[in-house]
């Protein structure tokens, strides 16, 4: 047996690892055993989230230790010679399977997407600010920005002449901060700025549930801009999925926007950057015209995307610190005075500084906010002051209790699941429903095991059928809480969409699966229609981005796994409006809170030189 196939058989390489590995040793005529170690690798790395392969492992190497060294095989760094001269690896520039560059290895789609993306954002850093008056800037963003009595700058208010000024921008916070917000302005500053042409504004996320939650939002917060009426009726109607933005094309081979057709926009307007990966990002980028500016929304502290990438918090540099150009502050004071003062970057001349924007002024979680406390506490990677802060706000706004062992789950969970659900199940009308379905959701970080969301939805239902709250005889009844987890165009149904079963008034009572409607009214449908689904009690902390909830129960595993990250941490706390309780083992929480998200790739150091 070879190294691959006793590293398959060990779960570490996949079936598709294997096949390429030796579909490219026969492609390049040369069966030697570190090369096919190399090819396996890299397909393995992409399914791991990482868009190359670092063959000198900057963060150490994250390989299992059953390849021993003594065989003379594991050494990836002396394997870039030999992949030099191998035909199915190519340098940059080249066209072939494989592309060396430097100490990276990818796969050649990926390397186009990332070189790509590079080109696309260094054009658009590189232009420069045109000119503009300073007198009319000013009473624009007074008029949308009013003072507010704090101390510093108004970062709403930066973020907002900065995308009105730069043809590519990134405004990131954390929740609270007033993202959505700002974007509605930013929208009405940009629609005010060019009164005189058609400005089409196309706005998108990567899931239909945070397309939805943004087109809501904006709604809401439009009615109270001061603004004309005419500019608020020229707000665009409808946010989309990016996957629907683009046009997917039914054989799986790209989209339908692209450099040949490319999209008829003069601004688009992402949400939920953290969740784009960098396929999809490169696929918007290359369907933008030149005059089309792009603006990403995002929490560059939230998880990465699922497929390959960490593309927000490349773009942001996540925990390096950085400021604005000294001439980029020399604007801001001409528009807002000569006394107001902002960070400047202490490495000039390197980087995006002066097209990343962060909102630092959080408007949920105050000064006194344990949730707001330890979600910085745990961006620091301070876990047990993290915990301290804990203990000391519990039966506030932010609770510990130690995990139970998986015999008494079932016991310990009752209060919560009563508490939680019962009130949305007592319920008809789909509206009210929804509302009291947001109150509070269990939070996991994995699918499986006796504390993933599998088991804990089966433990919800037990305990809500034993008091009569449902009557789980079939696959459907009333009350189950559904997430589309496959997208269906002819529907309009995404993945990520959540919907509640219940009977239809207008059908004789027979249930329906219903949905909020993209502009009002709600969306019903025989649940046999439904794509893929599942159900949504317990969900993992991964597919709660976007969401909010008033309560959140979030239940961390029994023991450490590599899942297990300071960016999953923070994503299921600061889901919670209100207040979330943390079910764990202290040494679990620590490990979790050590590690960071690292995938490997050459954006970062192309736009930041790190």
């Amino acid at each position: 047996m070879d190294q691959l196939d006793n590293l398959r058989n060990q779960g570490f390489f996949s079936d598709l690892d294997v096949h390429f590995a030796r579909f490219l040793s026969r492609l390049a005529g040369m069966d030697r055993p570190e090369l096919s170690l190399a090819y396996a690798l890299t397909s393995w790395a992409r399914e791991q989230g990482h868009i190359c392969l670092d063959l000198e492992f900057p963060a150490g190497p994250p390989f299992p230790e059953c390849l021993p060294e003594s065989e003379g095989l594991f050494y990836p760094s002396k394997w870039i010679d030999l992949l030099q001269d191998t035909p199915v690896v190519g340098r940059p520039g080249d066209f072939c399977p494989l592309i060396l560059s430097g100490r990276r290895l990818y796969l050649h789609r990926y390397w186009k997407y990332e070189q790509d993306l590079i080109t696309f954002i260094q054009r658009r850093d590189s232009k420069g600010i045109d000119s503009f008056d300073p007198a009319g800037l000013q009473e624009k963003l007074n008029r949308l920005f009013p003072p507010s009595g704090a101390a510093g700058p108004d970062w709403q208010k930066t973020a907002a002449l900065i995308a009105a000024l730069k043809p590519f921008c990134v405004i990131s916070g954390g929740p609270g901060t007033g993202k959505t917000t700002t974007v509605a302005k930013i929208l009405a500053l940009l629609l005010e700025l060019n009164p005189d042409a058609p400005f089409r504004i196309s706005l998108a996320a990567p899931t239909g549930k945070a397309a939805a939650r943004l087109q809501e939002s904006l709604t809401r917060v439009k009615k109270d801009l001061q603004v004309a009426e005419n500019v608020k009726a020229l707000f665009p109607e409808e946010a989309q999925t990016l996957h629907r933005l683009l046009g997917v094309l039914p054989e799986g081979g790209g989209f339908r926007q692209g450099a040949d057709n490319p999209l008829e926009a003069e601004a688009v307007i992402v949400d939920e950057a953290s969740m784009v990966d960098l396929a999809l990002l490169a696929g918007l980028t290359a369907a933008l015209p030149d005059r089309t500016r792009l603006i990403l929304l995002g929490d560059q502290d939230q998880l990465a995307s699922v497929e390959a990438g960490a593309v927000l918090g490349d773009i942001c540099a996540t925990g390096r610190p950085h400021g604005f150009s000294r001439p980029l502050v020399q604007t801001l004071q001409e528009v807002f005075g000569k006394e107001m003062t902002w960070p400047v970057e202490e490495r000039p001349g390197r980087g995006l500084p002066d097209c990343i924007v962060p909102l630092r002024r959080n408007y949920r979680f105050g000064a006194d906010s344990g949730i707001g406390a330890v979600s910085r506490l745990i961006n620091a990677g301070a876990a047990d002051s993290a915990l301290d802060r804990i203990r000391g706000r519990d039966g506030e706004d932010i609770g510990w209790r130690e995990l139970p062992p998986p015999e008494r789950l079932s016991r310990a969970l009752r209060e919560r699941v009563q508490e939680g659900f019962s009130s949305y199940l007592k319920g008809s009308d789909p509206e009210e429903v929804f509302k009291q379905l947001t109150g509070f959701r269990i939070l996991c970080a994995l699918r499986e095991g006796p504390y993933g969301v599998q088991a804990l939805n089966v433990l919800v239902e037990q305990h809500l059928k034993r008091e009569g709250l449902i009557r789980p005889e079939g696959r459907w009844y009333r009350g189950r809480p559904i997430l589309i987890t496959q997208n269906d165009y002819t529907l309009r149904l995404f993945n990520g969409d959540v919907g509640v079963i219940l009977p239809d008034p207008g059908a004789a009572g027979e249930l329906r699966a219903w949905f909020p409607g993209e502009k009002g009214p709600w969306r019903k449908f025989l649940p046999r229609r439904l794509p893929a689904h599942e159900t949504v009690y317990a969900l993992t902390v991964h597919k709660s981005q976007g969401s909010e909830f008033d309560r959140v129960l979030l239940v961390l595993p029994d023991r450490d796994t590599p899942v297990l990250t300071r960016e999953l941490v923070y994503t299921g706390i600061t889901r919670a409006r209100e207040r979330v309780e943390i079910w764990g083992r202290e040494a679990v929480f620590r490990q979790a809170v050590a590690r960071r998200i690292r995938r490997s790739s050459g954006l970062r150091e192309a736009l930041w030189g790190d």
